[in-house]
Order: structure tokens, then C-alpha cells, then sequence
């Protein structure tokens, strides 16, 4: 019976312990945690919660105060590789039962994604760009990471698409051993404001030189048609209750100007472009289906605000082309379009090349593991990480490929490589679609 009784107290004390290691009981101990909401989540993980961390608007000055940063967490074990999404932008997507991101299920892994400092759910009261900055956002990541690691044991692997992929390099040049390895997609590293590389490289790389000239002769005859199509324009944007900080006519320019870039970008077929002598409400419907106005309207990117603020202070962005089009455009230059038409009118931005510069450098000498994925075709490639020949790195540049190229949709080769690049960096089988 005393060893029955014995025999049933370790059970119970085993139980207990067990209960208090619950991904949710960690969280609940944390007290940079402030709140924590359990999500639906699909079966392939066991749960899933929505946490508001607090972190420093200053990492360098605690003492300028605090905000709550939104951090989605979907479990698979505390043994499991962790995928960490260092989102560009908003991560409210992520909360979605059944968002997975492709890594998880290649390695078994668990999930966490996070807002963007200043994006989604994630915003500091009272408002102070001063502190929107690389650094800054790196240093949420490592806080996350350095919180996370007390409960996760396994290999962590970073994530991001484009701007979230720039946000992945960056927290790995100031924090290289925070992760084993970094899959950045889409990524760019701009030297500018307006880059100065998107523009020849759309003149010279994606498609054949006849599809690029039946594109060329689209903007053309939209700008020829400039008194048909700007009441058009006009109604539109009335409809849509659109406002601007330039007048319709630099709009209509702009939105030209913008064409080219966004149908590479999202790798659509030059064959939906209309003949330059198609009826004048196909050409119109088919520039505001790829290159509509919402994108410059105040509207718009409203929620996109910050990004333009990263943009104009360290991230850099794209310039047009306007010499094939002079003639026809009521703008003397697009030079400064992104400070005259995106920033906060309150504020002044000087950007500081000494951060993508440095970045460059560390790619160059660093021996962390990162896997660059590319579309040949996305005119963000214009700007992609330049590469050395080195163990810890993989570039992949899929043939003809858009802002969309993702492992799942590689050519076989491709996707052969990077299964046995991961598997070889991580000491683990992946299971590649």
C-alpha cells in the first residue's frame, strides 16, 4: 500500500510538471508578455496564441519607453526547429487557422511571426519615427529570439518574403548567431532612394526585347491618349474617393511610369498586354488592373506609411525611366516622387547609405548560412544580394521567375538543391514539395 501511495505521488508530481511546461504557462510567466489570446489553429500544429510583447522604442535608450509588439506562436513541441517569419510588414495574416508557412511542414517545425515594428498591431503611442529603424527592428527579433530559446530547444530557422527578407538579413548581420540559418525570398539591398538599377534592368532582362517593345509602345499610346483617358482617370478616382499630393496629370504619368515594374514584378503575361491600337477603354481598364492610382493615392498607402518612411531613411527604393516617354509626360523628371507623394508631410528624411553598405560587407565575409531565393524576372532582382562563392550560401534564381518564386514552385532541380543544401546545413531530412 506505502508503495502504491509512493508510486501515485511521483505520478501526480510528474503530472504536475508536465502541465507547467505547456507552451501557455511559459507565456504566461513571462512578464514582458502583457497578453496572450489562443487561436484556432490547423491540425499540423497543437496550438496557437496571439501574444503582445512589450519591447523599448529604443533598444540603445530603455528609458524612451515601451510598446506592445503583436507575435503570432504556433507550437509543434518545444524539441521542434522553430521557423521564425521576420515580417516586412504586417504579420496579421498569420493569426489565419490555417496560415502555415511553407518551411514549417518541410522541417516539422513550430511557427512565429511578428509584426513589423510600426505595422499592423504594432504601433508606439505617441507617435515618433526617430525610432523606426533598422537596428531597432533587429533588436525586437533578438529580444523575441533571446525570450523564445527559454522554452524552444531547437534549431531556429529565419524567414521573410521581399521587405521581410531584407528584414531577415539585416537582423542577421547584428545578430548572427541568433539563428542557424536565414531564408530570405525576393530580397533586395537598394544604395539609394531611387536605386538606379530597376531602370536598365527592366529595359534589358525580363522577357524578349519584342515583349518589353510591345510594352513600351502600351505606355506610348496611353500617354498619346491623354485627353481620352484623364476624364476617365478622373471618374475613377472620384468613385473610389481617392485623394492625392499631385494633380491628376502627374497621377496618369506616374501610373505609366509604374506599369512595367508591376507587371514583371507579379509575372504577368505579356500576352495580356493590348495592341497599341486595341479599343481605348481596353487599354485603360488593362493599366488600372496592373498599375492603378490606389497605389499613389493618400488612401493607399496609408497603411504602408512606414514603409516609405524605412524606404526614404535606410531601405531605398526604385527610380523611373522617363526619357522614351518625354515628349508625352507633364512631368520634367520623376526624381523625388517617393518623399513628394508617400512620406509624412511633417517629415524630413535624409537617407543613410552606411547601412546597406554595411550590410554588403557582412555578406561578403560572414559565414552564417543563408539561402537567397529569386525570380529572374522580378525586377527587384535588379537589386539582389550580391553572392560569393562560399559553403554557407545558396543563391537561387528561378528561370523567368516573378516576385511570387517560392520553394514549392522551383523547377525540380531547384527544389532538389535546396533540400539538400538545408538537409546538409541543418543535419536533418526536409521534405520538399
Amino acid at each position: 500500500m506505502q508503495r502504491f501511495i509512493v508510486l501515485l505521488s511521483l505520478l501526480l508530481l510528474s503530472a504536475m510538471a508536465i502541465s507547467q511546461n505547456t507552451l501557455r504557462v511559459f507565456l504566461e510567466n513571462q512578464p514582458e508578455i502583457k497578453s496572450i489570446e489562443q487561436l484556432a489553429c490547423t491540425s499540423f500544429f497543437t496550438e496557437k496564441y496571439k501574444v503582445m510583447l512589450e519591447q523599448p522604442l529604443d533598444h540603445r535608450h530603455p528609458d524612451k519607453g515601451t510598446f506592445l509588439q503583436r507575435v503570432i506562436i504556433a507550437d509543434k513541441g518545444p524539441d521542434r526547429p522553430v521557423v521564425f517569419i521576420t515580417e516586412g510588414y504586417n504579420g496579421g495574416y498569420s493569426e489565419s487557422a490555417n496560415y502555415i508557412n511553407e518551411l514549417s511542414p518541410m522541417l516539422e517545425a513550430n511557427q512565429i511571426c511578428m509584426d513589423h515594428r510600426y505595422f499592423g498591431e504594432s504601433w508606439p503611442e505617441p507617435l515618433n519615427w526617430d525610432y523606426l529603424t533598422v537596428r531597432n527592428a533587429a533588436a525586437d527579433h533578438h529580444h523575441l529570439i533571446e525570450l523564445m530559446k527559454n522554452y524552444y530547444s531547437g534549431k531556429w530557422i529565419s524567414t521573410g518574403i521581399s521587405k521581410g527578407g531584407q528584414t531577415a538579413v539585416y537582423h542577421r548581420w547584428l545578430y548572427p548567431n541568433d539563428v542557424e540559418v536565414t531564408v530570405p525570398y525576393v530580397a533586395p539591398l537598394n544604395f539609394g532612394v531611387e536605386d538606379g538599377r530597376h531602370e536598365p534592368f527592366i529595359k534589358t532582362i525580363p522577357g524578349t526585347a519584342a515583349q518589353r517593345k510591345k510594352i513600351e509602345n502600351f505606355q506610348l499610346e496611353m500617354l498619346k491618349n491623354r485627353a481620352k483617358l484623364l476624364p476617365k482617370l478622373e471618374a475613377l478616382c472620384r468613385d473610389k474617393n481617392y485623394t492625392f499630393r499631385v494633380d491628376l496629370d502627374e497621377v496618369f504619368d506616374l501610373c505609366v511610369l509604374e506599369y512595367p515594374f508591376a507587371l514583371w514584378q507579379w509575372g504577368r503575361l505579356t500576352d495580356h498586354v493590348p495592341e497599341a491600337n486595341a479599343p481605348i477603354d481596353q487599354l485603360f481598364e488593362h493599366l488600372m488592373l496592373v498599375s492603378g492610382p490606389s497605389y499613389f493615392a493618400i488612401e493607399g498607402h496609408e497603411g504602408y506609411k512606414s514603409f516609405f518612411v524605412q524606404a526614404a531613411r535606410e531601405l531605398g527604393y526604385y527610380g523611373y525611366d522617363t526619357q522614351p516617354f518625354q515628349a508625352l509626360l507633364t512631368i520634367k523628371t520623376a526624381k523625388g516622387y517617393l518623399p513628394r507623394l508617400f512620406l509624412p508631410k511633417e517629415l524630413q528624411v535624409k537617407y543613410q547609405p552606411k547601412t546597406a553598405k554595411a550590410v554588403g560587407r557582412f555578406i561578403q565575409s560572414t559565414d552564417a548560412k543563408i539561402l537567397f531565393i529569386y525570380g529572374e524576372w522580378d525586377p527587384w532582382s535588379a537589386s539582389a544580394f550580391e553572392v560569393p562563392q562560399k559553403q554557407n550560401f545558396l543563391k537561387v534564381v528561378k528561370p523567368g521567375g516573378s516576385h511570387s518564386t517560392r520553394i514549392a514552385n522551383l523547377p525540380q532541380v531547384q527544389k532538389q538543391l535546396v533540400k539538400e543544401t538545408l538537409e546538409r546545413w541543418l543535419a536533418t531530412d526536409i521534405q520538399v514539395p
